[in-house]
């Protein structure tokens, strides 16, 4: 706990520094702008598929008979804005991930590491394999947890857990990629998995903070850059 504590630190001093500042709201900026524009563009119609998917079932067909229909337009509302969510998330972590992160990784190699050798294990082909593969799976546990969001708890946690897991399945791939060789990597994700999914649980939560998510993305990449590369240097042997 007490190397995530360092590590969240760290990433706050940093948000101030010059470089990490011509970055700092691109990635959640960027993604809220695009959804939005989509959003008013196309509202109707995925709207309208959302709904013909709810009234092709047992339960919106007697809504419908029972005059109730109205209850079905509020699901599909609902649902569009269940999926735009997590759509802007991704977002914002795929835009972090391709503008912010090489100059984070930059300015915290530089600056707090400027002796541990870059052994580049990690490659821009590996990168887009990792973001795929993460991606993937987020969407598929978000879909697949929705009906337990009508337990209300689930609505406050699920979200979190899975958004935590996409967190810090992309950034400590970048975070590493320069630095690392691939068995240090692996080493790595093995040997500090719940320190990795706690930060990334922790920062999640920033997501769904207004104002506060703008730099959510940005202070993500600092900490798990910060805790991923302190990870390396103890796994070397002093030199």
């Amino acid at each position: 706990m007490a190397d995530i504590i360092i590590a969240l630190g760290a990433a706050a001093r940093d948000l101030r520094a010059p470089r990490i500042l011509a970055v700092l709201l691109l990635p959640m900026l960027g993604a809220i702008v695009l959804w939005t524009v989509l959003s008013l563009v196309f509202w109707g119609a995925w709207s309208a598929w959302l709904g013909g998917l709810a009234s092709d079932t047992a339960a919106g067909r007697w809504l419908e008979s029972a005059g109730a229909g109205w209850v079905l337009q509020a699901v599909s509302a609902l649902g569009v804005i269940a999926l735009v969510i997590p759509a802007t998330l991704v977002t914002a972590l795929v835009i972090n991930e391709i503008f912010a992160m090489p100059t984070i990784v930059s300015h915290v190699g530089a600056k707090y590491f400027p002796h541990l050798e870059q052994r580049a294990g990690g490659s821009l082909p590996g990168s887009l394999a990792n973001a795929a593969v993460g991606i993937a799976v987020f969407c598929l546990l978000w879909l697949v947890s929705l009906p337990l969001w009508l337990t209300g708890i689930g609505a406050v946690v699920l979200p979190a857990l899975i958004s935590a897991y996409l967190t810090q399945r992309l950034l400590r791939y970048d975070a590493l990629s320069e630095h690392a060789s691939r068995e240090e990597y692996a080493l790595i994700v093995s040997g500090a998995r719940g320190k990795l999914y706690l930060l990334g649980l922790l920062l999640a939560l920033l997501y769904y903070v207004p104002l506060v998510n703008l730099i959510a993305p940005a202070a993500s990449g600092l900490a798990f850059t910060h805790l991923s590369l302190a990870e390396l240097a103890r796994l070397r042997p002093p030199a």
